[in-house]
């Protein structure tokens, strides 16, 4: 459902002249108006850094802004929509246009080149960030911006404290090579937890799921974790190479291995996004990957949720600041140290948009750092910034679940496929990931052949 607000009043006669100095005369009805399509926040306070950056915008250009929020699930479907329409909205953002449609969209001629916007920002983004919106249109037959970054997110562990020292361990038992790893948390907490408390809990939180991107944005680690490259800096396919095939056959194994000896939920096949954060606040998992901390910022917005119990505020105080723990992957089964890869949230304005002029005077508002920089952080550190200024505020040193965001992206970052070849967008979409997965654990085919299957679909769509 269509959740509409209306924030502020236009300004009017000489006064709208005064105020918003960058309109030549008075504006057509029409651009007094802007439709803006954005994505539900995951908590209030992101919301409402939302709406006072509107609030602020309208009260210095005379713009109203029609704003429309709808679930993540629901925006892509939503759009598509509204293109095939001819009726896009001045300004959309979601979570997920950056994984399975920017590339396309750009690379159709559906998104408005923004280079205007973007290029005389590009010194205040952090390394791996603007490239995300430097994509290529084939009607024009050249690259540009086709999108404004707003935040970026990457992958991290969560577990709980509690229960690990439930089942007899201490943090510092923890492995750090990458088999070790995988097989303590299967191998030597799970049992052991369940033979202390006497119930059926599981070591590993797996997201395997076909209508989830939690369980190719975890695969896609598994395969950065075996240094396996699908394209090169052209865009140009890799998958021919021995090297890659064998990577991504040990990626697979490793990944669908806890599956096969019963340490993750038999559920995790059919997992959605939000369900292996589920899986873990109900303390059904001990441990799981998740490609943002929204599941330790969960516990903290509880804590400063007004209208909970005083006791469940102190639940969830404690569970944020002392049970769980935000950490980095294992090395490498190399020995290397993990490099994480990014993605960048990334939102749009459409060729097709009624009010364009209007619509890049608010994405160039938006990103002004004095506006940015609340609405990323409301988030609560579920999203790390884009710009360098915003990943220096104080906010990423709060507490431990920030600062270990903090190291893994100062450790560098690399970028998805999906910037060097766009089909990749489709990939993500169709998750051939999660399919291989599945062919493996449901249907019991060979690693290999899911594997050569997944090349094989790998090289039709992106070759």
């Amino acid at each position: 459902m269509d959740r509409h607000f209306r924030l502020g009043r236009a300004l009017i006669g000489i006064a709208c002249g005064a105020v918003f100095a960058l309109a030549s005369g008075p504006a057509p009805a029409q651009e007094k108006q802007l439709t803006v399509w954005w994505v539900k926040g995951f908590y209030k306070s992101e919301d409402d850094a939302l709406f006072d950056a509107i609030k602020k915008f309208e009260a210095k250009s005379g713009i109203k802004v029609n704003l429309s929020q709808y679930a993540v699930q629901d925006m892509i479907p939503k759009t598509v929509s509204a293109l095939d329409a001819g009726t896009p909205p001045d300004v959309a953002y979601a979570d997920v246009y950056d994984f399975q449609v920017a590339g396309k969209w750009a690379y159709d001629g559906k998104l408005e080149d923004i280079s205007s916007i973007i290029e005389p920002m590009k010194p205040r983004f952090s390394p791996n960030t603007v490239e995300t919106a430097f994509l290529y249109n084939d009607k024009a037959k050249k690259k540009a911006y086709y999108g404004f970054p707003t935040k970026q997110q990457t992958m991290h562990i969560e577990y709980w404290t509690d229960m690990l020292e439930k089942a007899g361990f201490k943090e510092s038992d923890i492995p750090t090579g990458w088999k070790d790893y995988w097989s303590f948390w299967c191998d030597k907490v799970q049992p052991a937890y369940r033979k202390a408390s006497g119930t059926r809990v599981f070591g590993i939180g797996m997201p395997m799921g076909v209508d989830s991107s939690d369980s190719f944005y975890s695969f896609l680690t598994f395969m950065d974790a075996y240094n396996v490259k699908l394209v090169d800096d052209d865009g140009k396919l890799l998958v021919d190479d021995p090297k890659v095939r064998q990577g991504l056959i040990g990626a697979l194994t490793d990944y669908t291995a806890p599956y096969a000896k019963g340490c993750t939920p038999p559920s995790s096949t059919s997992w959605k996004d939000p369900d292996n954060n589920v899986a873990f606040h109900n303390k059904t998992t001990v441990m799981t990957h998740n490609a943002t901390i929204s599941i330790a910022a969960k516990w903290l917005d509880d804590a400063n949720n007004e209208s909970l119990k005083p006791e469940e505020r102190e639940l969830g105080k404690k569970a944020y600041y002392e049970l769980i723990r935000t950490a980095g992957f294992p090395n490498k089964p190399d020995g290397s140290k993990m490099v994480y890869r990014t993605a960048v949230k990334a939102g749009a304005i459409f060729a097709d948009s009624k009010n364009k002029a209007r619509g890049k005077e608010f994405v160039s508002f938006l990103l002004q750092e004095e506006n940015l920089q609340p609405y990323v952080e409301g988030a609560l550190g579920r999203w790390f910034p884009v710009t360098k200024a915003g990943q220096q505020s104080a906010f990423w040193q709060g507490d431990r679940h920030r600062q270990s965001v903090f190291n893994q992206y100062a450790a560098g970052t690399v970028t998805f496929e999906f910037t060097r070849n766009y089909k990749f967008t489709v990939l993500n979409n169709e998750n051939v990931w999660a399919k291989a997965m599945n062919r493996v654990v449901n249907e019991k085919v060979p690693v290999d052949k899911a594997v050569d299957e997944m090349i094989a679909r790998i090289k039709a769509v992106a070759g």
